[in-house]
């Protein structure tokens, strides 16, 4: 056993249980919290992959920007509802019982699976090597897309300006 594997299932693990209480929480807040610990566990094993600018990219996008998204939703809704019916335990048993029948298909698809190494170099400066990419073969549709982004941005300003206006003349 390396490093590498010990650090995969502790980050595999958590992983795991961040969806799991996710589902099994009630209280939204929490229910957040097991999603960033589960998005920036996520990131972790995409260090262990070597690809340092996808986990980047998951932590400032993910972990950041989403979860503060849901954050501002669920502050400016109204969630105190109680007239919901509360799960049965039933429910937590049938839930375990997927899992663990999931676990057990994901097993049995892998334990056989004959997979042969191909030596890479793929990892090696992969942030350049996106960079490189971005900026010389793909260069007009990233410049599209931030151009899309940018629009879209000014009409969502001009739009809440254009709510402000008509909640000051009331």
């Amino acid at each position: 056993m390396t490093g590498e594997f010990i650090a995969f299932l502790g980050l595999a693990l958590v992983a795991i249980i961040g969806g799991v209480l996710l589902i099994n929480l009630t209280k939204v807040m929490h229910m957040v919290v097991a999603l960033v610990f589960t998005f920036v566990s996520i990131a972790g094993i995409y260090v262990l992959l070597s690809a340092e600018f996808v986990a980047v990219v998951q932590i400032m996008i993910y972990s950041g920007a989403i979860t503060i998204i849901m954050l501002f939703g669920i502050m400016l809704t109204k969630h105190d509802d109680e007239s919901e019916a509360q799960p049965g335990k039933w429910r937590k048993w049938l839930l375990l019982l997927g899992i663990i029948g999931f676990a057990f298909a994901v097993y049995m698809g892998i334990y056989n699976l004959d997979i042969t190494q191909v030596a890479s170099n793929l990892h090696v400066n992969n942030t350049l090597q996106i960079g490189k990419a971005l900026y010389t073969k793909y260069v007009i549709p990233f410049e599209l897309a931030s151009v899309l982004l940018m629009v879209t941005m000014m009409g969502a300003i001009v739009l809440a300006k254009k709510d402000v206006k008509e909640a000051n003349k009331e």
